[in-house]
């Protein structure tokens, strides 16, 4: 990598420039703790998104952001399952941006390519029908070798489908659902949304954060009801793969992931969930006292074959050396895996009404039909020397990678050759896991459903089935760790 596109992923310069804040000394997790930020939704219809750079407010001050709308996180987008939605996207950055609706079957000129990126002064308009099933999706910014730092600086926000299906179920609603943003920034210098990225390991192994932020807010806090809860959760970090789970040891109970509702719940203890991905979680606090704490953690974890990895994934360097043992300016920042306390709740003296049941089926899901006919593809996903590609190329913008026809189911077989995890993204609409070998050697319980997204270790093969039935178009595939897909482990697609 030359220089000059190294600066242009970084944002060195007046584009990347943040407010610092003087004095800002950053409290001890367990000492002080700041009001979980509710997210307010807005119809999809007729909205406008302006990018721009403001002020945000992040719990213990605040700092510039790139935001929509001037909100820190991006507005909540709720719209009904075939719904017709027409939105502006406003670009008043100092540079090129276009937003991509992570998850939706959109068409190709809706879908946020970043060859449709408009400059500063200009606008885009995206026009579809949601034809995507209920559940929780996101959207951000898809912009040529800047879709790390536009994101981590604010751009990214909840879309949320609903439909009959899923309000019928009775599942926690209003104050008892609690839609998650979950992500981790540096807050070294006390400008957590400033993005400096390493010509090194930031760019080998993704930009990691130390601080935990939900919401927006850093080391967040949030008083429940002593109930049912439903907790949406999204990884929007930059590259930090999270380990759910509650500081009780309880179960938290699995009903959805990407593209919506699973057939049924399942209670798990732990949730790992890679950069992009998306659970539907349900959380009982109904046993608990009034003034009792749980915490939602990511869990300390190791990355099998991550190089140089060991100790949970310290690097026989430690903490200071940063992840791997990779040196270069990583002092301080926690490697992957590293154990992290994302939220607080505080359970308060009133209780709630007695639950519904949870229901033992909640949804329907077709089971794709593969037969020995069924066409196959493999992808190499290969990071080594500051290189990160899928079958030894990087993205070019021009150039059609393979061509899909319309209507045939395909199995692509996902293979990581790399010492890095690659949670990887295929464009318009969902695909099923089918199976994975090496590695983990299974099918997770959170990927049973519909997906978008799916965290391949190094040395797995995952085999997906994927169909694009109603758009034509040229599409992306690409690594959801947005340094590497920044950095070109990104390929075209033609749905014909």
């Amino acid at each position: 990598m030359d220089r000059r596109r190294f600066l242009s992923l970084a944002g060195v310069g007046a584009a990347g420039s943040a407010m610092a804040l003087p004095g800002l000394t950053w409290p001890p997790l367990q000492e002080r703790r700041y009001p979980l930020r509710r997210l307010q939704s807005v119809a999809g219809d007729g909205l406008t998104l302006t990018a721009g750079v403001s002020t945000a407010d992040f719990g213990p001050g605040r700092a510039e952001a790139w935001t929509l709308n001037g909100e820190f996180p991006a507005p909540t987008i709720r719209i009904r399952r075939g719904e017709r939605t027409r939105i502006l996207l406003q670009n008043e950055l100092p540079e090129p941006t276009i937003l991509h609706w992570h998850g939706l079957d959109v068409p190709e000129a809706a879908d946020g390519h970043p060859r449709l990126a408009v400059g500063p002064g200009e606008s885009y308009r995206y026009d579809f029908t949601v034809s995507d099933r209920a559940g929780l999706y996101w959207y951000h910014p898809h912009t040529h070798e800047r879709t790390a730092p536009q994101t981590y600086k604010g751009m990214a926000g909840l879309l949320v489908v609903e439909d009959e299906t899923d309000t019928s179920l009775s599942l926690p609603a209003g104050e008892f659902e609690i839609p998650l943003i979950l992500q981790d920034k540096r807050t070294g210098g006390g400008a957590p949304l400033r993005y400096a990225a390493s010509m090194g390991p930031d760019m080998m192994m993704g930009y990691l954060g130390d601080t935990p932020f939900a919401n927006g807010v850093a080391h967040a806090t949030v008083d429940v009801r002593r109930g049912l809860y439903r907790l949406r959760v999204l990884n929007a970090s930059n590259a930090r793969i999270f380990d759910l789970a509650l500081s009780t040891g309880a179960s938290l109970t699995l009903v959805g992931s990407d593209g919506g509702l699973l057939e049924r719940p399942t209670r798990l203890r732990r949730i790992m969930l890679g950069t992009g991905e998306r659970v539907d979680l349900l959380a009982d606090f109904s046993n608990l006292q009034p003034g009792d704490r749980v915490l939602l953690r990511s869990l300390e974890f190791r990355v099998p074959g991550m190089m140089g990895m060991g100790m949970g994934g310290r690097g026989m360097g430690g903490r200071g050396m940063g992840r791997g043992g990779m040196m270069g300016g990583m002092a301080g920042v926690p490697p992957q895996g590293a154990p992290m306390d994302l939220l607080e709740f505080v359970m308060t003296d009133e209780p709630a009404e007695p639950p519904s049941p949870i229901p033992e089926t909640l949804s329907s899901i077709p089971t794709p039909r593969i037969d020995a006919d069924t066409p196959r593809r493999e992808f190499r996903f290969e990071s080594m020397m500051m290189s990160h590609t899928i079958n030894g190329r990087a993205f070019a913008m021009d150039r059609i990678d393979l061509r899909v026809p319309l209507g045939q189911t395909e199995v692509w077989t996902i293979v990581n050759t790399s010492r890095l995890p690659h949670p990887v993204h295929v464009h318009v609409g969902q695909f099923r896991v089918l199976s994975r070998t090496g590695g983990r050697g299974r099918i997770m319980p959170w990927e049973a459903g519909l997906k978008d997204t799916v965290l391949v270790f190094p040395d797995e093969r995952v085999e997906i089935a994927v169909r694009f039935d109603e758009h034509p178009g040229l599409f992306l595939l690409h690594c959801h760790n947005l340094e590497h897909e920044d950095m070109g482990m990104m390929l075209n697609f033609q749905v014909e």
